[in-house]
This record gives C-alpha cells, structure tokens and sequence, in this order.
C-alpha cells in the first residue's frame, strides 16, 4: 500500500473528516500516521475536539490495537525555516529575516513556493527514519487542497526543478517529485452522489493522469441510506396512487375510501416519494459515472446528526471494512 495518502475533493465534500477517518483507519493494529494540514483551516484540530495545532507533530488520537494518530498543521513560514535550515544552514540568520518580515514576504508574493515547502514538508515525513533505521510513520494522510488545485499544487516541485537547474533547490524539487510520482503516494478523490462534485471528480482524475501523478481511490461520502427498495422506487416514480391507498389501508390506516385517512395520505406520500425516486435515480446515474472511471469505490454514510469524534472513529471502522489494508 501507499505511504503518502493525498485526500482532495470538491469544497463541502468533507474531504477533511475524510482524510481524518483514513489516518485513524490506517493507524490499527499498532501503526503511526501522520495527518497533515495545509491549509491553515484548523480543520484537524475541530474534528479531534482539541486545541488549535502548533507547528509540531503531536499526538491526537489513538487507534485500535494500540495504534496512534499524530498531525502536524504546516506553517508555510516555519517550513522556510526549515528549509533555510537544512539547505542552507541560516538557524539565526533565518529567525532574522523573519523578524524582518522578509519570510512572509516571500511565501505571500510567491504562492509557489508555499507549495514546494507544503508538499516539501509531507515527503520529508513519509521519508525520515528513527535511529533503528524504521520510518518513524507508517503512513502520512494530507488534507490536500481542493480539487481545482490539486494537480498545480502537487506538480509545482516539476516546475520548481525546472528553474532551478542545479543546487539544493533543484536536488530537493527532484526529491519530492520522485516520491509524489511513485507508488509511494496515492491521490484520492472525496466526492457526493451529485452532479458538480461528481464531475470535478472526473475532471480532477484526468488532470492528474495526464500528468503522471498516481491516483488511488474515489470516497463517495455522505451517502443517505435506501428507504425504498427498487419495486417501490419504480412504483413512486409512476404514480401509481390506487396500489398506495390499498397499501396504506392493509397497513391499519382506515379505509381505502374517498375521505377516509388513506385516501388523505396518498397525494403527500406519493409526493415525497417521488421527490425520493429522483433523488434515487440521479445517485445511480452519478455512480454509474465514478464506476466508469475504473478506481476502487468506498462509500461512507452521512452522519444524521453531524461529525463529532464518535461519528470519526465510526468511519474509520467503515473505511476498515471496505479499504484492503
């Protein structure tokens, strides 16, 4: 499997809270994972109910069979540091252009290379080793941003090398690009049974395979339970309002007559019914769409009563039963 998990999708997928389930499904039986925010949102810290995160790993949550969920919010003016540091050996010299303001200068007016120290920062963990030569996590999940930007966001190290032709720059632009480019890494797509986000799925798998960067599976989230089977669906669909007055009639509700309480509820339900049978209709066009886009498929249930960290952990258990982990 994949070491580097790259969660995207369409905003108000919750692309968040799936990257979140798949970092506490990757960490049973005894795994580390690294979750990795790149966009500032503090998105991590909400869904884990806990403080805002710093720029340091930590550990957030732990994992069936003793396993443990760390994250990291990266702040692309500590990772110049970082990367001043490591590259160039400018510890104080670095903490001095900060002071200046000349860090923030720099990742504002050069949004590329906010990119290169995100995507930087992430292939650093998946590639650091402990002292008994192990990597220190097993696996690491970014919440990515979204689909609109993912492949340029990914790729800007391509563009990066490009410019600079030799040099520490050049060396680590390659360096990410070979881990983000091999099997190491995976880009999934979070999507709803919907039009738009269904099509952004498309679009967004495409750009990536057009630009050699290896995709993995598609998350269909938010999928609200089946309340008719397919017989009732289709009878909805017709309108078929003489067989739901006999069948409200059969179920106690008075009398099929006219006037009588079953024959008031027939317009009402055959009504919501129908509404249902649409609804129903479009998520099998909709899947049929990410079907033929020939990548694994895991639906996730919407949670009626909104995201907290028992509805996280009930996720990770459903992505665990479908994922070959």
């Amino acid at each position: 499997m994949s070491r580097l998990h790259v969660v995207s999708g369409k905003g108000g997928t919750g692309k968040t809270t799936v990257a979140a389930a798949l970092a506490l499904a990757l960490a049973a039986d005894g795994r580390r994972t690294l979750l990795v925010e790149v966009e500032g949102r503090q998105g991590i810290a909400q869904l884990f109910e806990t403080g805002a995160l710093p720029y340091e790993e930590r550990k957030i949550a732990g994992a069936p069979g003793g396993g443990e969920v760390h994250a990291l919010a990266i702040d692309p003016e500590f990772a110049l540091l970082d990367y001043l540091h490591m590259f160039y050996k400018l510890g104080s010299a670095g903490r001095a252009l900060k002071k200046l303001g000349a860090i923030d200068f720099a990742t504002t007016i050069a949004p590329g290379l906010r990119d290169v120290l995100l995507t930087g920062k992430a292939c650093e963990a998946v590639r650091r080793k402990g002292k008994d030569g192990r990597f220190v996590y097993d696996y690491v999940v970014m919440d990515a941003p979204p689909t609109g930007r993912i492949t340029r966001f990914l790729n800007v190290n391509h563009e990066v090398a490009g410019l600079a032709r030799t040099g520490p720059i050049h060396n680590q632009a390659q360096a990410v690009m070979r881990v983000l480019k091999s099997p190491e890494t995976a880009v999934h797509m979070v999507t709803l049974l919907e039009e738009m986000p269904v099509q952004e799925t498309a679009d967004g798998i495409g750009e990536l395979r057009a630009d050699g960067l290896p995709t993995g599976a598609v998350i269909i989230n938010m999928v609200r339970p089946a309340i008719l089977d397919h017989a009732a669906v289709d009878a909805a669909a017709n309108g078929r309002r003489a067989a739901v007055a006999k069948a409200l009639s059969q179920a106690g509700l008075g009398g099929a007559r006219r006037g009588g309480l079953a024959e008031r509820l027939v317009d009402p339900l055959l009504e919501q019914a129908r509404e249902h049978a649409e609804r129903v209709a479009l998520e099998r066009a909709q899947r049929a769409e990410l079907t033929g886009l020939e990548l694994p498929l895991y639906e996730l249930e919407l949670l009626t009563d909104g995201v907290d960290l028992a509805g996280l952990y009930r996720l990770a258990t459903d992505l665990r039963k479908q994922w070959p982990m």
